[in-house]
């Protein structure tokens, strides 16, 4: 049965109607984009930019309603740091739609040109998907980067963000609308869905036709549940359950950093390590380990691992399969870099994995044979990024294998067409 939000018999709309509504509307303001040129849509995201920093006082008075209601609400540590803005954060959130303003616009750019025996000549252009709908919880940045991305690569976008951070969408959304709309950029290209009723995450999984690509960002139990019920093409990642792999040849005082910064820097995000695999030829996995105990990180491990330090839990069969987004992480010793890659293939979620050796070799195979969206060799897994990619920001990491994967950013919202030019030909 259709959720209502009013009765139909006053003449007034379902949600069905409402995302119908907000759709249609994005549609007609994204053929208006798909008219602006490229310098039109960089003033544009500079106005935005602009504006947020002038509504920063009400985005945090916002945001601070919402940590409020989180910390009554029980919400997890790790949920609370995704969903708090603070001067410094802001101000990033404001410099990466200038990053994207910065960026070369995809769309138009010629992707090949040939010339077939006909005589006629084949160009694939790149052109803008249309109107992708972004479903995301927690994090209110993902508004003002999800507004930045679609617009500059000439899409429009229809955001329902989570319960938890309603005021803060809200107030990052009434002042990106406010710069956009000073620079000529329809109100209707980015916007906020008014109703956080669950069901209306159902009406966009059902807007075939009308939302041309959905980006769920969240849980588990979020993406799962876009991926099962939407009737539209998804854009997606489930679990970051990333690997940091210490080679027998890794140098111990770059080892010990980069997997102090993979799991400890920001417990809370999708690139940080879940999973520490220790060859057991490296020479230093007791101090490795000791170090991130004493940094106040819980290990849970197998029997070789716990044999390194007492104060190693036994891992449970389920921990290997965990995306913890805290200061907990599973630990295995394994046998050389087939151990390693073995391993990975039964566990990871195919979003990054990281190798530590100064093995040249060892890292190429490493690189060419794991298959996650994103493999490092000698670098923190918190580098998995769209911002430290040089992309400016990210509307997601795809570990799908069909049209993008990794960080999705402009190129990302985008498709092709073809173009044929000829001289007049008639096919036989």
């Amino acid at each position: 049965m259709e959720t209502q939000i009013k009765s139909q018999t006053s003449g007034q709309t379902t949600l069905d109607d409402l995302v119908g509504d907000l759709a249609r509307a994005g549609r007609r303001a994204q053929r208006v984009l798909a008219r602006m040129s490229d310098a039109d849509k960089a003033t544009a995201l500079r106005a935005a930019a602009a504006a947020l920093r002038l509504a920063a006082p009400q985005v945090l008075a916002a945001n601070a309603r919402d940590i409020a209601a989180g910390e009554g609400n029980g919400l997890a540590p790790a949920m609370l740091d995704r969903l708090r803005l603070d001067e410094a954060r802001l101000e990033g959130v404001a410099a990466a739609i200038e990053k994207v303003a910065s960026l070369p616009d995809p769309v138009g750019q010629e992707i090949d040109r040939s010339t077939v025996p006909s005589g006629l000549v084949l160009v694939r252009r790149r052109i803008p998907i249309g109107l992708i709908g972004i479903i995301y919880e927690s994090r209110p940045n993902v508004t003002a980067d999800a507004a930045a991305l679609c617009l500059r690569s000439g899409n429009a976008a229809l955001l329902r963000g989570g319960s938890e951070a309603v005021h803060s969408n809200r107030a990052i959304h009434a002042a990106l609308v406010a710069g956009l709309t000073s620079a000529g950029v329809p109100a209707e290209a980015i916007q906020l869905l008014p109703t956080q009723d669950r069901e209306a995450v159902s009406a966009m999984l059902r807007a075939a036709g009308l939302i041309d690509m959905i980006v769920p960002r969240g849980g588990k139990g979020l993406v799962e549940r876009v991926q099962r019920d939407a009737r539209v093409p998804v854009l997606a990642h489930l679990d970051g359950i990333c690997h940091t792999y210490l080679h027998s040849a890794a140098d111990p005082a770059m080892a010990r950093a980069i997997v102090l910064n993979a799991k400890l820097r920001r417990t809370g995000i999708c690139g940080a390590m879940e999973t520490l695999l220790l060859d057991a030829a490296f020479p230093a996995s007791v101090d490795t380990v000791g170090a991130l105990l004493d940094a106040g990180c819980e290990l849970r491990g197998d029997a070789r691992a716990q044999a390194l330090d007492p104060r190693i839990r036994q891992a449970s069969a389920n921990d290997w399969d965990t995306e913890y987004l805290d200061a907990i992480l599973s630990v295995a010793v394994v046998d050389g870099v087939d151990g390693a890659m073995d391993h990975i293939a039964r566990h990871s979620s195919g979003h990054t994995e990281a190798i530590v050796t100064a093995d040249a070799a060892v890292a190429e195979r490493f690189l060419a044979e794991v298959d996650s969206a994103i493999v490092m060799h000698n670098a923190s897994t918190q580098f998995a990024d769209g911002g430290e990619f040089g992309l400016g920001a990210e509307i997601g990491i795809a570990t799908g294998r069909l049209h993008a994967r990794g960080p999705v950013a402009l190129e990302g919202l985008t498709t092709y067409k073809w173009q044929v030019h000829g001289s007049g030909q008639a096919r036989a």
